[in-house]
């Protein structure tokens, strides 16, 4: 390209709109589901009076933090244009390879932790380097990890275990310092908060400083926005990529530990449909799937208002089978206030 070619921070161009106060409020990628959250924590506090209770509180928080937590790396690589299908059975995959390796080489759980790091961000270099390689859809090559995973989840655990499920490491040694970073709970007043709310308010709060404060944070909307323009101006677009689902990969690792060691055992079916859910979250909060768009803080919105619908449900005392309902209706509201926002957005530059 010619010394004509747009910097970085233009390609950048579909963040959230800077100007007036009004303008950069209604051109913000997570106010659909900031609206969104409101009216359902609106909604359960008239349907359902235990709603309103700390103690309550304290479980929709943590019900957000499970899906949050990988929400927020995935609605970065959503922004980078791309998709991740394994992630659900990624948790699990983690956790299993943490217990088994611990179990079988009688080690401290904290080596079998580290193994799993490793291995996990093994495969989310596998993901992001074939996609670099090879141009294929983010969609097939993640499909194909998604079942590889699963197949290897279950293949191996069998033949391990001879069950679908790990033996227990709860008196392993390690065991206890491992539980109380991730799966601890943290007394605020009479309230207990689970660990993982912090974990995922950590994530939040590291994602927006990347998106908002750093040039990798330009340079993920630009390879989402427009890839070859931004290759073209010295984006180092292959290592962007590869590096946000090495994100992606943290995140599923530190959700696999609390998996396992807040349970002690896994079931190695577990995860099959979660990809779904942290896409939703993502999606809900303000990310296009053309990508270039979106936000961290829109993410966690979005599964804060999973954990309300989900536990909301319960203590109105409605059947489960309305969960899905409900969670479809706030993607589809959320989409069409974040699509209207925006237009009215871009019309008024």
């Amino acid at each position: 390209m010619s010394a004509e070619a747009p910097p970085v921070e233009e390609l950048a161009s579909r963040q959230p709109v800077r100007g007036s106060l009004p303008r950069r409020l209604a051109g913000r990628p997570e106010l659909g589901a900031v609206v969104g959250a409101v009216a359902v924590f609106v909604f359960f506090s008239i349907v359902a009076d235990a709603f309103l209770q700390w103690s309550s509180f304290s479980t929709v928080l943590y019900a957000s933090s499970t899906i949050g937590i990988m929400a927020v790396p995935v609605a970065l690589l959503m922004i980078g244009g791309e998709f991740d299908l394994s992630t659900g059975v990624l948790v699990t995959s983690s956790a299993l390879i943490s217990s088994m390796f611990s179990y079988q080489m009688t080690a401290n759980v904290w080596v079998g932790a580290g193994v799993s790091l490793l291995a996990t961000l093994a495969i989310g270099f596998f993901n992001g380097y074939l996609l670099v390689r090879t141009n294929l859809p983010s969609f097939i090559i993640t499909l194909g990890t998604f079942l590889i995973l699963q197949g290897c989840n279950l293949g191996f655990t069998k033949l391990i275990s001879d069950t679908v499920s790990t033996k227990s490491i709860a008196d392993m040694e390690g065991f206890p310092s491992a539980h109380k970073v991730f799966a601890s709970h943290l007394a605020i007043g009479d309230v207990e908060v689970q660990v993982t709310v912090l974990w995922w308010f950590a994530l939040i709060a590291l994602a927006t400083w990347i998106l908002l404060r750093t040039r990798a944070g330009n340079w993920i909307f630009a390879v989402g926005g427009a890839k070859e323009a931004a290759r073209a101006v010295g984006v180092p677009v292959e290592r962007t990529k590869i590096g946000l689902y090495l994100g992606v990969a943290l995140a599923a690792w530190i959700s696999g530990q609390h998996l396992l060691f807040n349970y002690d055992v896994v079931q190695s079916g577990e995860g099959v449909g979660n990809e779904l859910l942290y896409i939703i979250a993502a999606v809900i909060g303000g990310c296009l799937l053309t990508g270039g768009y979106g936000s961290a803080v829109g993410a966690a919105v979005g599964a804060f208002i999973f954990g309300m619908t989900n536990k909301g449900i319960v203590y109105a005392q409605w059947g489960a089978d309305w969960f899905k309902f409900f969670l479809g209706a706030m993607l589809l509201l959320a989409t069409l206030l974040n699509w209207w926002v925006r237009k009215r957005a871009e019309e008024s530059k």
